[in-house]
Protein backbone atom coordinates (compact mmCIF):
# COMPACT_ATOMS: atom_id res chain seq x y z
CA UNK A 1 0.00 0.00 0.00
CA UNK A 2 1.28 3.43 -0.64
CA UNK A 3 2.03 5.99 2.21
CA UNK A 4 0.49 9.15 2.85
CA UNK A 5 2.81 10.49 0.59
CA UNK A 6 2.35 8.20 -2.34
CA UNK A 7 5.73 6.08 -1.91
CA UNK A 8 5.01 2.76 -2.20
CA UNK A 9 6.89 -0.02 -0.71
CA UNK A 10 10.77 -0.23 -2.39
CA UNK A 11 12.23 -3.28 -3.58
CA UNK A 12 14.70 -5.16 -1.58
CA UNK A 13 17.37 -5.16 -4.53
CA UNK A 14 16.80 -1.03 -4.70
CA UNK A 15 17.94 -0.88 -0.96
CA UNK A 16 21.61 -1.87 -1.84
CA UNK A 17 21.74 1.10 -4.38
CA UNK A 18 20.78 3.84 -2.58
CA UNK A 19 21.37 7.54 -3.71
CA UNK A 20 24.30 9.55 -2.14
CA UNK A 21 22.04 12.66 -1.98
CA UNK A 22 18.50 13.66 -2.71
CA UNK A 23 17.44 17.41 -3.27
CA UNK A 24 13.88 18.28 -2.56
CA UNK A 25 12.85 21.89 -3.69
CA UNK A 26 9.89 23.55 -4.17
CA UNK A 27 7.51 26.56 -2.37
CA UNK A 28 7.18 26.75 1.37
CA UNK A 29 4.05 24.60 2.43
CA UNK A 30 4.29 22.59 -0.75
CA UNK A 31 4.90 19.02 1.58
CA UNK A 32 8.65 19.00 1.01
CA UNK A 33 9.13 18.21 4.74
CA UNK A 34 6.63 15.12 4.80
CA UNK A 35 8.43 13.51 2.02
CA UNK A 36 11.53 14.33 3.20
CA UNK A 37 11.30 12.79 6.62
CA UNK A 38 9.62 9.51 4.77
CA UNK A 39 12.52 9.75 2.86
CA UNK A 40 15.46 9.91 5.51
CA UNK A 41 13.39 6.99 7.83
CA UNK A 42 13.20 4.28 4.73
CA UNK A 43 16.54 5.01 3.91
CA UNK A 44 18.42 5.78 6.97
CA UNK A 45 19.27 9.16 5.69
CA UNK A 46 19.73 12.73 7.65
CA UNK A 47 17.58 16.04 6.47
CA UNK A 48 20.60 18.52 5.68
CA UNK A 49 18.61 21.58 5.73
CA UNK A 50 19.16 24.39 2.56
CA UNK A 51 16.83 27.05 3.41
CA UNK A 52 17.60 30.07 3.74
CA UNK A 53 14.92 31.53 6.58
CA UNK A 54 15.23 28.40 8.40
CA UNK A 55 18.75 28.59 9.39
CA UNK A 56 17.45 30.98 12.12
CA UNK A 57 16.22 30.26 15.48
CA UNK A 58 13.10 31.20 16.50
CA UNK A 59 11.41 31.92 12.59
CA UNK A 60 9.40 28.66 12.79
CA UNK A 61 6.01 29.39 11.91
CA UNK A 62 6.43 31.52 8.91
CA UNK A 63 9.57 29.30 7.66
CA UNK A 64 7.69 26.19 8.17
CA UNK A 65 10.38 24.65 10.16
CA UNK A 66 9.93 20.98 11.12
CA UNK A 67 8.84 20.38 14.57
CA UNK A 68 10.45 19.56 17.43
CA UNK A 69 8.69 16.25 17.31
CA UNK A 70 9.60 15.72 13.15
CA UNK A 71 13.49 17.05 14.13
CA UNK A 72 13.24 13.78 16.44
CA UNK A 73 12.68 11.52 14.09
CA UNK A 74 15.65 11.72 12.02
CA UNK A 75 18.95 13.50 12.11
CA UNK A 76 18.34 17.26 11.24
CA UNK A 77 21.66 19.74 9.95
CA UNK A 78 21.63 23.09 9.88
CA UNK A 79 18.87 24.62 11.66
CA UNK A 80 18.69 27.74 14.00
CA UNK A 81 22.61 28.22 13.30
CA UNK A 82 22.12 32.01 13.70
CA UNK A 83 19.38 34.67 15.36
CA UNK A 84 17.53 36.58 12.84
CA UNK A 85 19.64 39.78 13.94
CA UNK A 86 22.68 37.54 12.73
CA UNK A 87 23.16 37.66 8.74
CA UNK A 88 24.80 35.11 7.04
CA UNK A 89 26.63 35.36 4.03
CA UNK A 90 26.69 32.54 1.24
CA UNK A 91 30.31 31.71 2.02
CA UNK A 92 29.76 31.51 6.34
CA UNK A 93 26.68 28.95 5.17
CA UNK A 94 29.34 27.20 3.29
CA UNK A 95 31.47 27.12 6.01
CA UNK A 96 29.02 25.66 8.09
CA UNK A 97 27.90 23.10 5.62
CA UNK A 98 30.86 21.89 3.90
CA UNK A 99 32.03 19.66 7.27
CA UNK A 100 28.26 19.02 7.91
CA UNK A 101 28.23 17.14 4.34
CA UNK A 102 31.56 15.73 5.19
CA UNK A 103 31.12 14.33 8.40
CA UNK A 104 27.97 11.98 7.39
CA UNK A 105 29.15 11.45 3.62
CA UNK A 106 32.48 9.99 5.77
CA UNK A 107 29.81 7.76 7.81
CA UNK A 108 28.13 6.50 4.79
CA UNK A 109 31.17 5.35 3.31
CA UNK A 110 32.81 4.07 6.53
CA UNK A 111 35.55 6.23 5.77
CA UNK A 112 37.53 9.33 7.70
CA UNK A 113 36.92 12.54 6.74
CA UNK A 114 40.62 12.86 5.83
CA UNK A 115 40.42 9.59 3.62
CA UNK A 116 37.12 11.69 1.77
CA UNK A 117 38.94 14.46 1.05
CA UNK A 118 41.97 12.88 -0.39
CA UNK A 119 40.30 10.74 -2.58
CA UNK A 120 37.90 13.92 -3.11
CA UNK A 121 40.89 15.51 -4.27
CA UNK A 122 42.29 12.37 -6.34
CA UNK A 123 38.82 12.55 -8.57
CA UNK A 124 39.63 16.07 -9.16
CA UNK A 125 43.09 15.52 -10.50
CA UNK A 126 41.89 13.13 -12.83
CA UNK A 127 39.16 15.47 -14.00
CA UNK A 128 36.49 13.42 -12.86
CA UNK A 129 35.06 16.03 -10.41
CA UNK A 130 35.74 19.87 -11.05
CA UNK A 131 35.10 23.18 -8.28
CA UNK A 132 32.76 25.76 -9.87
CA UNK A 133 33.66 28.91 -7.36
CA UNK A 134 30.79 29.35 -5.10
CA UNK A 135 28.58 26.67 -5.92
CA UNK A 136 30.69 23.53 -5.09
CA UNK A 137 32.16 20.41 -6.26
CA UNK A 138 30.15 18.52 -9.36
CA UNK A 139 30.54 15.65 -11.62
CA UNK A 140 32.28 16.27 -14.68
CA UNK A 141 30.96 15.63 -18.03
CA UNK A 142 33.31 13.13 -19.70
CA UNK A 143 31.23 11.24 -21.26
CA UNK A 144 30.32 13.87 -24.50
CA UNK A 145 28.61 12.81 -27.52
CA UNK A 146 28.49 9.08 -28.76
CA UNK A 147 28.24 10.91 -32.57
CA UNK A 148 31.15 13.26 -34.11
CA UNK A 149 30.14 16.57 -35.62
CA UNK A 150 30.75 15.11 -39.21
CA UNK A 151 28.39 11.79 -38.43
CA UNK A 152 25.46 14.39 -37.04
CA UNK A 153 25.66 16.45 -40.32
CA UNK A 154 25.95 13.33 -42.39
CA UNK A 155 22.42 12.09 -40.91
CA UNK A 156 20.64 15.33 -41.54
CA UNK A 157 21.53 15.71 -44.81
CA UNK A 158 20.47 12.19 -45.26
CA UNK A 159 16.56 11.07 -45.36
CA UNK A 160 17.08 7.68 -45.03
CA UNK A 161 19.19 8.09 -41.69
CA UNK A 162 15.65 8.59 -39.34
CA UNK A 163 14.58 5.13 -40.10
CA UNK A 164 17.68 3.54 -39.22
CA UNK A 165 17.39 5.70 -36.51
CA UNK A 166 14.29 4.66 -34.93
CA UNK A 167 14.64 1.27 -35.69
CA UNK A 168 17.62 1.43 -33.07
CA UNK A 169 15.57 3.64 -30.64
CA UNK A 170 12.62 0.61 -31.01
CA UNK A 171 14.94 -2.32 -29.93
CA UNK A 172 17.12 -0.52 -27.45
CA UNK A 173 14.06 1.32 -26.12
CA UNK A 174 12.31 -1.53 -25.37
CA UNK A 175 14.81 -3.91 -23.97
CA UNK A 176 14.97 -0.97 -21.46
CA UNK A 177 11.82 -0.67 -20.75
CA UNK A 178 11.67 -4.92 -20.41
CA UNK A 179 14.69 -4.34 -17.61
CA UNK A 180 13.03 -0.82 -16.17
CA UNK A 181 9.71 -3.17 -15.11
CA UNK A 182 12.15 -5.78 -13.50
CA UNK A 183 14.94 -3.61 -12.13
CA UNK A 184 13.47 0.35 -11.52
CA UNK A 185 13.53 1.42 -7.40
CA UNK A 186 10.48 2.66 -6.74
CA UNK A 187 11.89 6.05 -7.13
CA UNK A 188 12.90 5.21 -10.60
CA UNK A 189 8.59 5.16 -10.82
CA UNK A 190 7.72 8.09 -9.47
CA UNK A 191 10.14 9.80 -11.68
CA UNK A 192 8.49 8.14 -14.84
CA UNK A 193 5.17 8.98 -13.21
CA UNK A 194 6.01 12.35 -12.44
CA UNK A 195 7.44 13.02 -16.11
CA UNK A 196 4.15 11.39 -17.60
CA UNK A 197 1.59 13.69 -15.57
CA UNK A 198 3.23 16.54 -16.70
CA UNK A 199 2.86 15.44 -20.14
CA UNK A 200 -0.72 15.31 -19.60
CA UNK A 201 -0.69 18.85 -18.36
CA UNK A 202 1.14 19.72 -21.22
CA UNK A 203 -1.23 17.97 -23.73
CA UNK A 204 -3.84 19.76 -21.87
CA UNK A 205 -2.47 23.25 -22.60
CA UNK A 206 -1.64 22.18 -26.39
CA UNK A 207 1.97 23.22 -25.70
CA UNK A 208 3.94 21.15 -28.54
CA UNK A 209 7.37 22.86 -27.27
CA UNK A 210 6.96 21.33 -24.01
CA UNK A 211 5.04 18.14 -25.29
CA UNK A 212 8.04 17.36 -27.27
CA UNK A 213 10.54 18.17 -24.50
CA UNK A 214 9.25 15.82 -21.75
CA UNK A 215 8.58 13.39 -24.68
CA UNK A 216 12.33 13.38 -24.52
CA UNK A 217 12.65 13.30 -20.83
CA UNK A 218 10.15 10.94 -20.45
CA UNK A 219 11.70 8.02 -22.58
CA UNK A 220 15.36 9.11 -21.39
CA UNK A 221 13.75 8.21 -17.98
CA UNK A 222 13.25 5.03 -19.01
CA UNK A 223 16.91 4.20 -20.52
CA UNK A 224 17.74 5.66 -16.68
CA UNK A 225 15.44 3.21 -14.66
CA UNK A 226 16.82 0.78 -16.56
CA UNK A 227 20.49 0.71 -14.88
CA UNK A 228 23.13 -0.08 -17.61
CA UNK A 229 25.45 3.07 -17.90
CA UNK A 230 26.43 1.50 -21.23
CA UNK A 231 23.11 2.02 -22.64
CA UNK A 232 22.73 5.19 -20.86
CA UNK A 233 25.20 6.44 -22.21
CA UNK A 234 24.12 5.42 -26.02
CA UNK A 235 20.68 6.80 -25.61
CA UNK A 236 21.78 10.24 -24.06
CA UNK A 237 23.51 10.76 -27.14
CA UNK A 238 20.62 9.67 -29.52
CA UNK A 239 18.12 12.17 -27.14
CA UNK A 240 20.49 14.84 -27.69
CA UNK A 241 20.20 14.58 -31.74
CA UNK A 242 16.58 13.95 -31.10
CA UNK A 243 16.22 17.50 -29.52
CA UNK A 244 18.66 19.37 -31.49
CA UNK A 245 15.83 17.90 -34.67
CA UNK A 246 18.64 16.57 -36.31
CA UNK A 247 16.06 13.63 -37.75
CA UNK A 248 12.89 15.45 -37.79
CA UNK A 249 11.18 18.15 -35.99
CA UNK A 250 9.07 16.65 -33.55
CA UNK A 251 6.89 19.43 -32.96
CA UNK A 252 5.08 19.20 -35.93
CA UNK A 253 3.92 15.98 -35.09
CA UNK A 254 2.31 17.46 -31.61
CA UNK A 255 0.85 20.25 -33.36
CA UNK A 256 -1.42 17.72 -34.87
CA UNK A 257 -4.74 16.87 -32.86
CA UNK A 258 -5.22 13.52 -33.65
CA UNK A 259 -1.70 12.72 -33.41
CA UNK A 260 -1.21 14.19 -29.98
CA UNK A 261 -3.84 12.19 -28.28
CA UNK A 262 -2.26 9.10 -29.84
CA UNK A 263 1.26 10.06 -28.70
CA UNK A 264 -0.18 10.49 -25.27
CA UNK A 265 -2.22 7.28 -25.29
CA UNK A 266 1.07 5.56 -25.85
CA UNK A 267 2.81 6.98 -23.30
CA UNK A 268 0.27 6.02 -20.91
CA UNK A 269 0.57 2.73 -21.73
CA UNK A 270 4.26 2.36 -21.79
CA UNK A 271 3.80 3.99 -18.19
CA UNK A 272 0.88 1.57 -16.85
CA UNK A 273 2.74 -1.04 -18.11
CA UNK A 274 5.90 0.27 -16.16
CA UNK A 275 4.15 0.83 -12.86
CA UNK A 276 2.64 -2.64 -13.05
CA UNK A 277 5.74 -4.20 -13.26
CA UNK A 278 5.06 -6.06 -16.21
CA UNK A 279 8.36 -6.15 -18.41
CA UNK A 280 6.99 -7.68 -21.85
CA UNK A 281 3.59 -5.26 -21.53
CA UNK A 282 6.37 -2.52 -21.18
CA UNK A 283 8.69 -3.82 -23.85
CA UNK A 284 5.46 -4.00 -26.23
CA UNK A 285 3.81 -0.64 -25.86
CA UNK A 286 7.49 0.82 -26.22
CA UNK A 287 7.88 -0.80 -29.61
CA UNK A 288 4.81 -0.01 -30.95
CA UNK A 289 5.10 3.87 -30.13
CA UNK A 290 7.96 3.82 -32.23
CA UNK A 291 6.46 1.70 -35.21
CA UNK A 292 3.72 4.41 -34.59
CA UNK A 293 6.20 7.13 -34.93
CA UNK A 294 7.63 5.79 -38.07
CA UNK A 295 4.49 5.34 -39.59
CA UNK A 296 3.52 9.02 -39.23
CA UNK A 297 6.74 9.86 -40.41
CA UNK A 298 6.58 8.31 -43.60
CA UNK A 299 3.01 9.42 -44.38
CA UNK A 300 4.25 12.97 -43.96
CA UNK A 301 7.38 12.41 -46.36
CA UNK A 302 4.84 10.82 -49.05
CA UNK A 303 2.64 13.77 -47.82
CA UNK A 304 5.72 16.40 -49.14
CA UNK A 305 6.58 14.27 -51.89
CA UNK A 306 2.83 14.56 -53.26
CA UNK A 307 2.94 18.25 -52.70
CA UNK A 308 6.50 19.11 -54.05
CA UNK A 309 5.33 16.91 -56.99
CA UNK A 310 1.93 18.92 -57.23
CA UNK A 311 3.87 22.61 -57.05
CA UNK A 312 5.76 21.17 -60.18
CA UNK A 313 3.06 20.19 -62.37
CA UNK A 314 1.13 23.65 -61.45
CA UNK A 315 4.48 25.87 -62.39
CA UNK A 316 4.56 24.08 -65.43
CA UNK A 317 0.87 24.38 -66.45
CA UNK A 318 1.53 28.12 -65.55
CA UNK A 319 4.48 28.42 -67.66
CA UNK A 320 2.64 27.04 -70.69
CA UNK A 321 0.17 29.85 -70.26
Amino acid sequence: MPSPTGLHPLPTESMTKQPLVISLLGPTASGKTALALELAERLGLPVINVDSRQLYREMDVGTAKPTPEQQARVTHHLLDLRDPNQPITLQEFQAEATPCIERELSERLTVSRPSLREAIANLQAKGLLVTKANAGIFVADVLGSAFSEVLIKLFADHDEAVFDYLSFRRDMEGLAASRAARLASDMDLQVIQTLFQKMEMAHSKRHAADEARLDAEFHLSIIEASHNVIMLHMMRSMYQLLQEGVFYNRRVMFKQRTTRDELLAQHRAINDALQNRDPAGAQAAVEAHLNYVRGCLEDQNRANANADYAQRRFEHEKSRQ
